[in-house]
């Protein structure tokens, strides 16, 4: 199955909120013909937009292609949350990689948020911090506060405070919660804005950006110093370097890459403008959260109606009714919002890897990806673009430190890694239901 084609027409943005409050962006124009270009990347969403616009600030001959819109995947379409670190949190990363390793990870997140907050600035999209973390058991709130002592001690990082059950109250009024924390480096923006603002950016620093463009084929080069060869339906790309920025819709483009990074779904809705029951969801202008497996996340938007994202399906195809899908865990988390009409729900298709980590690789000669943010991928993919543009430059360090960290493909490959992702979801989705 094509994903970029199973669940979405031709250059159209879904009807979400995002889009239908979209800062205005004229088109940019189909490849047609032939080209060529010092880098050619596939993809624009933040990893390929950062790419493109920090190679051509630097100079680069840059041609970016995109087979819909630019920022029409999921960095159009996400909760718009900024976390601080990497997915996985300073614990779990010094049992993977060892304490040196971890500091040198929250280090590049560090610069990932700085730069994702720089970006939004230059581009004209509000940033604003804060991010509560709603924990459901006594365990996960004690991690809770675990992690914020030791990232104050360890990691110099004191913008997390643990919050107890009125603490959180305070901020999150809902009965499914105990306790959890909050992380007031971290915030949230408008995700679509962000896209289209970097893409304004590359644009104007020299990069070409082409829509409607999508590749069909590729032929690498065999050997360094050879060219080469991208193919779309009109056009073609005769380059230098490659970046595969595509993550969860590169498909059989690649199928080494297909085998690290499993593409899975993920649906948001927007209320109708709560008024005063605005208050009764957060209590300051903040996201927020849960503990799940499949997470629940949330924030209110400027004229106050609830962006609230979860729910899981284990097929690709987008369900008919997707806002029925994520009413029922706002229900659990917000009773009170039973008689609130929703008036938008779409979906959007992210990207896993086995352990939650970005994969960054070398597929072929002069050929760089990134991608498989698992869900944390705001800052860590506009990050992973500058890094592959540095490496391309002859500054490899940071790509080098991300591409070392291990990253087993999913058992049997890109040919069967569904069965394995619909398994897994089944049973952490029971454990969610149980309170484990």
């Amino acid at each position: 199955m094509n994903l970029l084609h199973a669940n979405d027409r031709r250059g159209a943005y879904p009807a979400s909120w995002y889009a239908e409050t979209r800062d205005p962006l004229p088109p940019f124009p189909e490849l047609r013909g032939d080209t060529r270009a010092d880098v050619c990347v596939v993809g624009g969403g933040y990893t390929g937009l950062s790419a493109a616009l920090h190679l051509a600030r630097a100079g680069r001959d840059v041609v970016l292609l995109e087979a819909h819109r630019v920022g029409f995947g999921a960095s159009g379409r996400n909760g718009g949350q900024v976390g601080s670190g990497q997915r996985l949190d300073v614990a779990e990363l010094e049992k993977l990689a060892g304490r040196e390793a971890a500091r040198a990870l929250w280090s590049m997140a560090e610069e990932a948020r700085h730069l994702t907050i720089g970006l939004a600035a230059e581009a004209g999209v509000p940033f604003t911090p804060g991010i509560a973390h709603c924990a459901r058991t006594p365990a996960e709130v004690a991690h809770a506060r675990e992690n914020a002592e030791r990232m104050a001690r360890d990691y110099g990082y004191d913008l997390i405070e643990p919050l107890d059950r009125e603490g959180l109250r305070a901020l999150v009024p809902s009965d499914a919660y105990i306790g959890g924390d909050i992380d007031r480096g971290a915030g949230h923006l408008h995700p679509l804005n962000l896209s289209l603002g970097v893409a304004r950016l590359a644009s104007e620093a020299g990069a070409r950006l082409h829509e409607l463009s999508e590749v069909h084929a590729i032929r690498h080069a065999r050997a360094a110093g050879e060219k080469t060869l991208v193919l779309t339906g009109r056009g073609r790309v005769l380059c230098d370097h490659l970046i595969l920025a595509g993550n969860g819709y590169l498909g059989h483009l690649d199928t080494r890459v297909a085998a690290r990074v499993m593409p899975i779904n993920n649906y948001i809705i927007a209320t109708e403008p709560l008024g005063n029951l605005a208050e009764t969801v957060l209590r300051a202008d903040i996201a927020a959260h849960d503990t799940r497996f499949v997470v629940n996340y949330w924030r209110l938007t400027p004229d106050r109606r609830l962006l609230f994202g979860g729910g899981e399906t284990v097929s690709y195809r987008f369900p008919k009714d997707m806002a029925a899908i994520v009413r029922r865990p706002m229900l659990e988390v917000y009773p009170q919002l039973a008689e609130v009409a929703i008036t938008h729900a779409w979906g959007g298709t992210l990207a896993i890897t086995m352990s939650r980590m970005p994969w960054f690789g070398r597929p072929a000669p002069n050929c760089l990806t990134a991608g498989g943010y698992s869900g944390h991928g705001v800052a860590l993919a506009l990050h992973a673009g500058r890094l592959m543009a540095e490496a391309i430059r002859g500054e490899a360090e940071g790509f080098d430190a991300m591409a070392v960290l291990p990253s087993r493909p999913f058992p049997g490959g890109a040919a069967f890694r569904w069965p394995l992702l619909v398994a897994g979801m089944s049973w952490y989705s029971l454990r969610d239901r149980l309170g484990w």
